[in-house]
């Protein structure tokens, strides 16, 4: 008996949101686009791949992917970054290496070997694409806000 009252209220409640959706209802998500209908998708934009480095907006920022990466495998059986970036390629590839931190354990300990927890390079660093700003950029570096100090305490 529970279990007929239990499904008649989820069912109730159910149609009764369904009945509340209308057609022209928005997702805020698609933007004005209709439930019904297929939103254009965004263009892809290239991606940069000048091997420049781009700047640090603050302290301890991961620096960005100057060139791309598609198609580099980066899961448990291989890393094709360390290929370029690792300690003992540096030398060779003429890459920067990966910062030191990456060879620490979690507690501040040197490991001879990649950390794990640092392994998966995409989780901090990312390539960059030459695209429209999607949200207006109200950052201000660092360097700007001292800047703008010392100018009010004068």
């Amino acid at each position: 008996m529970r279990m007929i009252v239990t499904t008649i209220a989820i069912l109730g409640i159910s149609l009764g949101a369904l009945a509340q959706q209308q057609e022209g209802d928005h997702d805020a998500l698609r933007g004005n686009v209709p439930l019904l209908e297929e939103r254009t998708p965004e263009p892809l934009y290239e991606v940069e791949n000048n091997d420049l480095r781009r700047p640090r907006a603050y302290p301890m920022q991961p620096p960005t992917i100057p060139h791309k990466i598609d198609n580099y495998q980066v899961d448990l059986n291989a890393n094709r970054c360390m290929s370029c970036h690792s300690r003992q390629r540096v030398g060779t590839s003429q890459a920067p290496m990966i910062s030191v931190t990456h060879y620490m354990d979690r507690e501040g300990n040197f490991l001879a070997e990649l950390s794990p927890r640092r392994y998966f390079c995409n989780q901090c660093h990312v390539p960059q694409t030459d695209s429209p700003l999607a949200v207006e950029n109200t950052f201000v570096d660092v360097v700007e806000l001292l800047r703008q100090r010392r100018e009010t305490q004068e």
